[in-house]
């Protein structure tokens, strides 16, 4: 079974709270999400530490 983790993250362009799927497996992931609220494709750059800790940094798209 896949271990993954649930992070909320804020939308960059709505400021609602969303969350976001991480596998800490993958220690750096840049992926594009688009946001559940306001449907805007949010930068998703995720660094997982050896400890498993998601570090989720969320930008515009259009900020990349």
């Amino acid at each position: 079974m896949l271990d993954t983790q649930t992070c909320d993250i804020t939308c960059p362009y709505c400021g609602e709270t969303i969350q976001v799927i991480v596998d800490p497996s993958i220690q750096e992931q840049n992926y594009i999400e688009d946001c559940f609220v306001c449907c805007k494709p949010i930068n998703l750059i995720i660094r997982v530490s050896d400890t498993a800790q998601a570090d989720i940094k969320a930008i515009r798209d259009d900020d990349c």
